[in-house]
């Protein structure tokens, strides 16, 4: 099972942020550049999460994208389900459950405690890391390679 660059970038793209903006807005065109993201597909990106509140985004020349708030209150786990929606590696146990696609052997199958458990499994590893963790990750990582990100 694969998430995909739906959660790869938008991550990457709101960790340059948390690193690189000092309390002014980064430009889309900046943070594309030093990601390697497309600008359309990082903009499809960044205003699923504007929307759903995890950055901001300001108008005018030097505006862009603006964490909505402290790196702290962010986990890995809220940027990958708001960009993929339920990460529920089966249909029957997802919390959402879409009745076209539940397995009719739901109520009566073993193999269901398999999946529950790797369910529990991903959503606690994503939710015990916030980007504050990633920034630490980041700023340690770089300062091993001589080089120095964010502030």
């Amino acid at each position: 099972m694969k998430l995909s660059t739906k959660s790869t970038y938008g991550l990457r793209a709101i960790l340059d942020i948390a690193l690189e903006s000092k309390n002014s807005a980064l430009s889309i065109m900046d943070i594309s550049k030093r990601e390697n993201i497309s600008i359309s597909y990082l903009e499809q990106l960044l205003n699923r999460l504007r929307r759903e509140g995890l950055v901001r985004s300001v108008r005018g020349p030097k505006g862009g994208y603006l964490l909505s708030k402290k790196p702290n209150d962010i986990t890995v786990g809220d940027v990958v389900k708001i960009l993929e929606g339920d990460i529920s590696p089966v249909y029957c146990i997802a919390s959402r459950k879409d009745l076209k696609n539940i397995c009719d052997r739901s109520r009566s199958c073993a193999t269901k405690v398999v999946w529950a458990k790797l369910g529990k499994a991903m959503n606690d590893c994503l939710e015990s890391m916030t980007l504050k963790d990633l920034c630490a990750e980041a700023r340690k990582m770089s300062q091993s390679k001589g080089k120095r990100r964010g502030p």
